[in-house]
C-alpha cells in the first residue's frame, strides 16, 4: 500500500491538496474495496496504485478546482459507476451531502459496501435510471451540484444532468482534453435544458500529464418539464 499511499501524497501537493493521515487511510481503504469487488462484478479496468490514486482519486477531486462548493453543498453524481467523483469526494470533504447514482445494481450495492466500511455519513446510493431519476419531485431541481465522469457525451449528459440541478445552481462534467466537438454539438442542449454557456476549466493530472477538461454550466432557468424524455431517447436522439 505503500505505492499507494507515496502517489496519493505526492499527486494531491502538486494540484494544491493536503490529504490527512485519515484520508488516506479511508483512500486505501476504497482501493482495498474496490480491487476486492473487482474480482466479482466489473468496475474498474485500472487496479495498479498509482494508476488509481492519481485517475481515479486524485482525478475526482479536481472539480474542486472549478468552483467554490461550500460546507454542506448538496451534490449528486450521475452514473457514479464505482464511486467516481462521489466517493473521493466525501473523503476528502465530509461536509459535504452527496447522493450515488448508478442504473446497476450491482455496483449500488458495493457502494453501499464503500459507505458502510469507510463510516461514511450524509451519502447514499440510488439504483435509478438517469432518465427516471431528473423526473422525480424529491431529486428534481433539489441539488447545488450535479457531477458526473465520463458517463456519456455532453449533449446527451445534459439531459440527464440539468433537470436535477437547480436553478443557479451548477452542473460539472468530466471530461478528457478534447472537447470542442462534444461542446458545439451540445450548446442547444445546454440551452434548451436551462443552461448558461459552459465554462472550460482545462488542467493536466499530475504524475502521469494526462489531459483533463472540466465543463462547468450553471443552470439560468428551469429546465421543461418534458425533459428528461423517456429512458433511452436522450442516447438515440440528443437535443441538437
Amino acid at each position: 500500500m505503500n505505492e499507494l499511499t507515496e502517489a496519493l501524497k505526492k499527486a494531491a501537493a502538486e494540484i494544491g491538496f493536503t490529504l490527512t493521515e485519515e484520508q488516506i487511510t479511508s483512500f486505501k481503504n476504497f482501493y482495498l474495496l474496490l480491487i476486492e469487488w473487482n474480482e466479482k462484478i466489473n468496475l474498474t479496468a485500472i487496479t495498479e496504485p498509482t494508476e488509481v490514486a492519481v485517475k481515479h482519486f486524485i482525478d475526482s477531486l479536481t472539480c474542486l478546482k472549478t468552483v467554490e462548493i461550500p460546507p454542506g453543498a448538496k451534490i449528486v453524481d450521475i452514473g457514479t459507476g464505482a464511486g467516481f467523483p462521489g466517493i473521493p469526494l466525501k473523503i476528502f470533504r465530509s461536509d459535504l451531502n452527496i447522493t450515488l447514482m448508478d442504473s446497476l445494481n450491482k455496483r449500488v450495492t458495493f457502494l453501499n459496501e464503500v459507505i458502510a466500511r469507510l463510516g461514511l455519513t450524509d451519502v447514499r446510493a440510488v439504483h435509478d435510471r438517469a432518465e427516471d431519476f431528473g423526473q422525480k419531485k424529491e431529486h428534481r431541481e433539489k441539488y447545488d451540484y450535479v457531477i458526473s465522469r465520463a458517463v456519456a457525451r455532453l449533449a446527451v449528459l445534459s439531459e440527464y444532468c440539468l433537470p436535477c440541478t437547480r436553478v443557479n445552481g451548477y452542473f460539472i462534467s468530466q471530461k478528457g482534453p478534447d472537447i470542442d466537438e462534444e461542446l458545439k454539438e451540445a450548446s442547444k442542449a445546454i440551452e434548451v435544458l436551462g443552461g448558461a454557456p459552459a465554462d472550460i476549466h482545462k488542467l493536466q493530472l499530475p504524475l502521469i500529464e494526462d489531459g483533463r477538461s472540466l465543463v462547468i454550466i450553471k443552470k439560468i432557468k428551469p429546465t421543461p418539464t418534458h425533459y428528461p424524455r423517456k429512458a433511452g431517447t436522450p442516447a438515440k436522439k440528443p437535443v441538437t
